[in-house]
């Protein structure tokens, strides 16, 4: 972990601790944030940022560019209202289209994952995936505010797929390069999927609607540049992706499965713990991440919104 901790006195004295490699990193946050723990493989905390406040143009750059140099962000003890959650996410973009699940009551832009006390069907979104995957053009990011919070488990997990490519054999590498994923909703979304007509009968809580439009097809390349940093990754994996263009599809699943073995393993992984009142945002052109169990009879309730594509 690389802690860099900064206090101010007044506008005209600052007195700065600096426990890491970065000192640039550190005077740029000089005049914003007084503190940010950032973690080995991904992912940053920032605290004494006010998010029910409208932030400044300058804060909301330097935001963007940790969020592009650490992929997931963290606001812990931010008490957050709908309006505030849509406010900060248009901040970095427009809103994304949300398919399948419906909106809150209300709201065109925040959907509820929840799940109740008594709830028996499987966790939502348990396996590793980047939100969206199978559109045109997917979601660049996406926002989440723990609402509820249960007092164990519950933890979203993060990989770096960045990281990922940068230390893979060359020799997997090669049976990737210039590869097209066919990426898909039908596995969770078809009416006959995880989350379709049976999943529903069970009890699900969460407003899930199954629909033929999860058969419909995108590709993406699996080597993929990201827009805005120019920096090669991994992007999607098996689940979303139901194979690789022009290949037989047991050998595409064959390397998609070795893929996806190589892809989340344990180095490249962050795992955030939650907290009430704490915002997260994620950079899915960056990262996968997957949701964990481990709070049975518990309720768990977060307001999520995406924030559509820009830079192609």
């Amino acid at each position: 972990i690389r802690d860099i901790s900064v206090t101010s006195s007044g506008l005209s004295s600052i007195n700065k601790t600096i426990k890491c490699e970065s000192g640039l990193l550190a005077e740029r946050l000089c005049a914003i944030f007084c503190n940010i723990i950032v973690f080995p493989a991904c992912g940053g905390e920032i605290t004494n940022i006010d998010l029910t406040k409208d932030l400044s143009e300058k804060q909301i750059l330097e935001i963007r560019e940790l969020w592009l140099e650490h992929h997931v962000l963290s606001f812990p003890n931010q008490s957050l209202n709908d309006d505030d959650l849509e406010r900060f996410t248009l901040c970095f973009g427009s809103f994304g289209d949300d398919p399948f699940i419906a909106p809150i009551v209300g709201r065109k832009n925040i959907i509820a994952v929840k799940r109740t006390a008594d709830e028996k069907v499987p966790i939502f979104a348990d396996n590793w995936h980047t939100d969206w995957s199978f559109q045109k053009n997917p979601p660049a990011g996406t926002c989440l505010f723990g609402k509820i919070i249960p007092n164990q488990g519950g933890d979203t997990l993060f990989a770096n797929q960045h990281l990922a490519l940068e230390k893979m054999p060359s020799s997997l590498r090669k049976k990737l390069e210039g590869k097209q994923a066919i990426h898909s909703a039908l596995v969770p979304y078809s009416p006959g999927g995880g989350y379709g007509d049976k999943d529903r009968e069970m009890g699900r809580s969460m407003d899930i609607r199954a629909s033929d439009e999860a058969y419909l097809k995108q590709l993406h390349p699996i080597i993929k540049q990201h827009p805005e940093t120019k920096r090669e990754g991994i992007y999607g994996t098996i689940g979303y992706i139901i194979g690789i263009d022009g290949m037989d599809n047991q050998e595409a699943m064959n390397l998609l499965m070795e893929l996806s073995a190589w892809q989340c393993q344990e180095e490249f992984v962050y795992n955030h713990k939650w907290k009430k009142d704490m915002l997260i945002m994620w950079d899915n052109r960056s990262v996968l991440h997957r949701a964990t169990g481990g709070y049975e009879g518990q309720e768990r309730l977060l307001h999520r919104t995406t924030i559509a594509a820009y830079g192609y």
